[in-house]
């Protein structure tokens, strides 16, 4: 009876509650399906015409136009390097050459510069200058393809390049300039030479008492002739080649003051005292032509300053 009761109960509780149960899950699925399709139904149509109206037009229009027209001339073409239409050969420490080192650069003449210091007796050197002199320049126009002798070199490039600045056109004009060059070859070098040279260590001229076997006492007389001589030739170009003017061109310097100032440097290496005009006059023609003046003039002062030196160690 007991365990009939026991099975009676249990069934009777089982059936209820997997009737429930099942009932409830029913309930479940059914309420399920329907929020399915809606969060279907809802999803599709938010998300669908949303993102194609956001980046559909945002990206090309920035970037189509900017990028060809930054690198199409970015690159032009060299232009070769130009030639120099002079050549001119020179030696550092002579004023012959210095001034037209400074004739080259102040006319801004496209030049190029080679150290001859130990080539004019080579013989490549002496097929093209027998005279071995310098300085020397090389161009196209020159009946032998090259000319010597500072003065003829810068009446020649200022007649060339149509350089009345430096060498006027006008005859009374060009007349005073040449007549200043030549005086100063002829009368006022020999004189400049004669008494720095040997302080210099350049060889004398032949026939100079200092070039000579002559007793050193001889040829220490003859520098200081000579040293004495200078104050004479100098007055001449101060009192008449200038004539009140700032230099022998007039307002410019031309090519006779670039060679007289030139000159005077050498008188450096003899402490010789010049006069204050000239000094002005040094200045002011180292002022005018700035740097074309001062780097050929520096080269001559090196010289200079090294031989001094080298005398009082």
């Amino acid at each position: 009876m007991a365990k009939a009761a026991t099975k009676a109960t249990k069934k009777a509780v089982a059936k209820p509650a997997a009737k429930s149960t099942a009932k409830t899950a029913a309930a479940a699925k059914a309420s399920a399906k329907p929020a399915a399709k809606a969060a279907a139904k809802a999803a599709p149509k938010a998300t669908a015409k949303a993102a194609p109206k956001m980046t559909a037009k945002a990206a090309p229009k920035t970037t189509a136009k900017a990028a060809p027209k930054t690198t199409a001339k970015a690159a032009p073409k060299a232009k070769p390097a130009r030639k120099p239409t002079v050549k001119l050969s020179m030696l550092r420490p002579s004023v012959n050459n210095m001034t037209v080192r400074v004739f080259t650069r102040a006319a801004g003449l496209d030049h190029s510069e080679t150290d001859a210091w130990g080539q004019t007796r080579s013989p490549e050197f002496l097929a093209r200058n027998p005279a071995h002199l310098t300085p020397m320049i090389e161009d196209k126009g020159l009946p032998r393809g090259v000319l010597w002798e500072s003065c003829a070199i810068m009446q020649y490039l200022a007649n060339k390049h149509g350089l009345d600045k430096f060498y006027p056109k006008a005859p009374a004009k060009r007349a005073m300039v040449d007549s200043a060059m030549f005086y100063l070859v002829g009368t006022l070098y020999p004189y400049v030479a004669r008494a720095t040279y040997p302080a210099l260590g350049f060889p004398q001229y032949a026939g100079e008492v200092g070039h000579s076997d002559a007793h050193p006492e001889k040829k220490s007389e003859a520098q200081k002739a000579a040293l004495a001589a200078i104050a004479e030739p100098l007055e001449v170009f101060h009192s008449f080649f200038r004539d009140g003017k700032p230099f022998i061109g007039g307002s410019n310097p031309s090519i006779a003051d670039i060679r007289l100032a030139a000159t005077l440097e050498f008188l450096a290496v003899v402490d010789y005292e010049l006069p204050g005009w000239a000094k002005d006059y040094m200045a002011a023609i180292e002022k005018k032509l700035g740097k074309a003046y001062a780097e050929p003039a520096g080269d001559v002062r090196a010289y200079i300053a090294h031989v001094k030196a080298q005398a009082g160690a």
